[in-house]
C-alpha cells in the first residue's frame, strides 16, 4: 500500500473530518480527499460512510484504522528509541497511574525530576484503568498490583496499607473512637466498595460497613476522601503515604489496616534501554527510600 495515502487516511480516521485533517496535514481538502478516493480505489471498496456531520468509518474501514493505529504507535516506539540514543535526558515520558497515587505522592515530589532534567517533559495521565503499555497508550506505570503481562519489564517498588486517619478538630468536637464499634457515632469517609480501587481497600470499607456505621461520605478517588477528612467531615479511609504530606492528622484505631498493596514501576520491554525511563525510573526509586528514611522505623 502507499504509506502516504494510509498516513492522511489514519489522521481523517482520527480527525472525522475532512477539513480538521488537512489542517493537521497542512494540505486542502480537496487534496485530502483525492487522497482518499485513491485509496479507496486501490482496496476497491468503501472506507467512510459520508454526512452532513462528518466522516463515519464503515465496517472495512476500521480494519484498516486498527491497523494504521497499530502502526503509528509501533512508530512512535521506534522514534523514542531513537531519540533516546542521545546522551542527554529530554522529551516527552508519558507516566501512568492511579489518581490517588498521582496527585497525592508522586506530583508533590516532580519538582525534583524536573530540577535534573530540565528537559523532560511529563504527560501525566491519573486514571484507575490500568493502560495497555505494549499498545503503547503509556510509557511508564506505577500500579497497585503485579502486572499479569510477560512482556513488561517490573519492578516491586513499595507496600502501601490503607488506615483510618482524621484531623484533630474533628477529633476534638466528635471524640476519638476507641473500638470499631464506636464508629457507629463518626462519619466514614471512603470510597464505594463496589468502586474501582484496590481490592484491599475495597475489602476493609466493607468490613468497616458491617458495623451498621449509619454516616458516610462516598468518593470515588482517595485525592477527595484526603480533602474530606482533612477539612474535618469524619474519619477517612486513606493509604498510608499520605502522612508524609498530611503530618497533621491523626491515625485512629491503630489496629485496624488494610491487607498490603504491592506498588509496581513496569514499562514495555523494548524500553529498556530508554534514558527517560531510566530517568524516571531511578527518580521513583530514590523517592521511595527519602519517604522511607523520613518515617523512620514507621516505614
Amino acid at each position: 500500500m502507499d504509506w502516504d495515502k494510509l498516513r492522511i487516511f489514519h489522521a481523517v480516521a482520527d480527525a472525522g473530518s475532512l477539513t480538521h485533517a488537512g489542517e493537521q496535514l497542512h494540505l486542502s481538502q480537496s487534496a485530502v480527499s483525492r487522497q482518499i478516493r485513491a485509496l479507496e480505489e486501490m482496496l476497491n471498496t468503501t472506507l467512510f460512510h459520508r454526512h452532513a456531520r462528518g466522516l463515519i468509518l464503515t465496517e472495512q474501514g476500521e480494519l484498516l484504522f486498527d491497523a494504521t493505529r497499530a502502526m503509528r504507535k509501533r512508530l512512535d516506539a521506534a522514534a523514542a528509541r531513537i531519540r533516546d540514543s542521545e546522551e542527554e535526558v529530554f522529551g516527552e515520558l508519558r507516566v501512568t497511574t492511579t489518581i490517588g497515587f498521582g496527585s497525592m505522592w508522586l506530583a508533590p515530589r516532580l519538582t525534583r525530576l524536573y530540577e535534573q532534567y530540565p528537559q523532560l517533559n511529563i504527560d501525566l495521565m491519573l486514571e484507575e484503568r490500568v493502560l495497555d503499555l505494549p499498545m503503547r497508550e503509556a510509557d511508564v506505570a506505577i500500579r497497585m498490583k503485579e502486572p499479569s503481562q510477560a512482556d513488561l519489564i517490573r519492578k516491586r517498588l513499595m507496600g502501601v496499607r490503607m488506615r483510618l486517619y482524621a484531623a484533630p478538630d474533628y477529633l476534638s468536637r466528635a471524640g476519638t473512637p476507641e473500638s470499631v464499634d464506636d464508629m457507629r457515632s463518626h462519619r466514614l469517609i471512603c470510597q464505594a466498595p463496589g468502586g474501582v480501587q484496590v481490592s484491599a481497600g475495597a475489602q476493609l470499607v466493607q468490613w468497616l460497613l458491617t458495623h451498621d456505621i449509619p454516616s458516610r461520605l462516598t468518593v470515588n478517588n482517595y485525592f477527595g476522601v484526603l480533602q474530606g477528612t482533612i477539612n474535618g467531615l469524619g474519619i477517612g479511609v486513606l493509604p498510608d503515604y499520605i502522612v508524609e504530606n498530611a503530618p497533621h492528622l491523626t491515625r485512629v484505631l491503630p489496629q485496624v489496616e488494610s491487607n498490603e498493596v504491592p506498588v509496581f514501576l513496569a514499562y514495555p520491554e523494548e524500553l529498556r534501554q530508554s534514558r527517560r525511563i531510566a530517568a524516571f525510573r531511578d527518580f521513583v526509586i530514590a523517592e521511595i527510600q527519602a519517604h522511607r528514611r523520613k518515617l523512620g522505623p514507621a516505614a
